[in-house]
Formats: structure tokens, C-alpha cells, sequence
């Protein structure tokens, strides 16, 4: 399965906007070093969507939005950058889809909407994903099930039923589950579809709701709609509300680096629940 390419410069920028000045090889560190980088540097948002405009999840479209402009995206964007990052390092990579159950029983039939990546390194199979908002992996994931895997941030857990494998995570003593996938390798056309189920669909929460995650050296921070929660390894979260328009749009720059122009701000500020 082919897909689109990174330029010479669109790579540099990228690397520019993450911090990563290592050497561009197919090596556990490398590997390691950019998916921590990534989420730290580019955010999780749905401002798009929110406002009623487009989500375009090809690469020049992904590149312009997450590296030439101070944005970010969800996790059809995310992990379509990162691929194409991987791949110019030399890593074979294959995207996946998984079936979001985050707070949900773990039967409940939920649809393909998110986007993850399967590849090799260094004679192990992997996932990674940079793209799941306020619980993104900050560390590659051996596909091994049952084990208890340390990620700079908190640990996570891979189980396996059948094809099926549940991706859960450990937060404040509980494994929560993340999401479940299978191996079986998406279609672009496939992604197309459910990308446009996520950004238009009344029923999708990024039409409605204002959600945005960014990670943090020791924590994390997330905004639903007006409040603001940084998370912090070993300590008390830190809760904020936000009071208005002009102070969420203030935190949007300044905890989160998202810059959007006046018209995406005045049709998603209309819309937050």
C-alpha cells in the first residue's frame, strides 16, 4: 500500500516545529524521541470540525494545517503526518482503525473512528499513535499482550481477544479502556469515510464540543468546551474554568500554541456547548 511522500523540506519544517535534531534512521530511539516530541509540540484540537468547516486528511493539507500553520488536529490528521514522518525515516508502516470505547462498557458496537499505526522496529512489532487527544501515548506500544508497558507518561496495557486487541491505560490505579483494533489494514477510502462521519455527523462529539489536548513534559492538559484541567504526574490536577470568549481564546494560544484565524474562532466559538 503506498502512500503520499514527505518533501525534503516539508520533513525539515516538521522536525523544526517538534524539536527533533537526532539523526533521521529507522531506530528505536529515533522512533522513541519523535513520539514523545510530537504531542508535546503539535496539539490535539477539533476547532474545524466545531466551526462547520472541512477536515482535509491529505498529506499537503495535513502538513499546511500541523507544521506550515500554528494548528493542530485530530487523530486522521495526526497519525496521516506521522506516517508519512515514519516513513521518510525508513520505517515500514501500515494504518489501522480502532472502535473508541473510552468510558464506554466494553460490548458496546462503536464505529471505526480512529486512525492508528502498526510498524517494525528493530525486529519488534509496534503501535503508535500521536493522535488520540487527552490520552495520546507519549511512547511507542509493543504489540505483546498482557504486558504492562512504562511510556514517559503512564503506563499502558495491550490484551488480545481473538483478532481483537484493547488498548487500556493506567489512571489513578484503574486500567481504563482506550480503544479496541484489529490488524487488518485501512484503505484511504475507508479513512475518507469515517473522517467524514467524525467531522460532520450531529452525533459526533467534535461538531459540539470543543476538545483540546496538548502533553506536557510531567502532565498533560485538556480543555473540554470552557474547562481547562492540567493533569500532573504524581500531584492534584489543576482546574480552571474559563470565563469568556476572549479568555478561551487566549488559553488557545497560550497553553495550547493554537493560533486560528477570525472567521474559524467566530464560527466555533458560536457552537460550543
Amino acid at each position: 500500500m503506498t502512500s503520499p511522500t514527505l518533501s525534503p523540506s516539508d520533513l525539515a519544517a516538521y522536525l523544526a516545529r517538534i524539536g527533533y535534531d537526532g539523526p533521521v534512521a529507522p531506530t528505536r530511539a529515533a522512533l522513541d524521541r519523535l513520539h514523545l516530541l510530537h504531542p508535546q509540540a503539535i496539539p490535539f484540537e477539533n476547532l474545524n470540525p466545531l466551526a462547520g468547516l472541512p477536515v482535509r486528511i491529505d498529506l499537503a493539507s495535513v502538513v499546511a494545517k500541523l507544521v506550515r500553520s500554528k494548528r493542530g488536529g485530530y487523530c486522521f490528521e495526526h497519525n496521516t503526518l506521522f506516517r508519512a514522518v515514519l516513513e521518510a525515516f525508513g520505517f515500514a508502516v501500515v494504518p489501522l482503525f480502532a472502535r473508541v470505547l473510552m468510558g464506554q462498557p466494553e460490548d458496546m458496537q462503536t464505529a471505526q473512528t480512529h486512525k492508528l499505526l502498526h510498524l517494525t522496529c528493530e525486529g519488534e512489532d509496534l503501535i503508535a499513535d500521536v493522535g488520540f487527544g487527552g490520552m495520546t501515548l507519549t511512547g511507542p506500544m509493543r504489540l505483546v499482550p498482557g504486558l504492562d508497558q512504562q511510556t514517559p507518561h503512564e503506563p499502558y496495557r495491550l490484551d488480545r481477544t481473538g483478532e481483537d486487541w484493547w488498548l487500556r491505560a493506567q489512571v489513578a490505579g484503574d486500567w481504563r479502556l482506550l480503544y479496541r483494533f484489529t490488524l487488518r489494514p485501512t484503505w484511504p477510502v475507508d479513512e475518507a469515510v469515517s473522517n467524514h462521519y467524525v467531522a460532520t455527523h450531529p452525533a459526533s462529539a467534535f461538531t459540539t464540543t470543543l476538545r483540546v489536548a496538548r502533553i506536557l513534559p510531567r502532565g498533560r492538559l485538556a480543555l473540554l468546551n470552557r474547562r481547562l484541567t492540567e493533569h500532573r504526574l504524581g500531584e492534584a490536577s489543576l482546574v480552571q474554568d474559563i470565563a469568556d470568549d476572549a479568555a478561551l481564546r487566549a488559553v488557545l494560544l497560550e497553553r495550547f500554541g493554537i493560533e486560528e484565524t477570525d472567521e474559524v474562532w467566530a464560527k466555533a466559538a458560536a457552537r460550543i456547548a
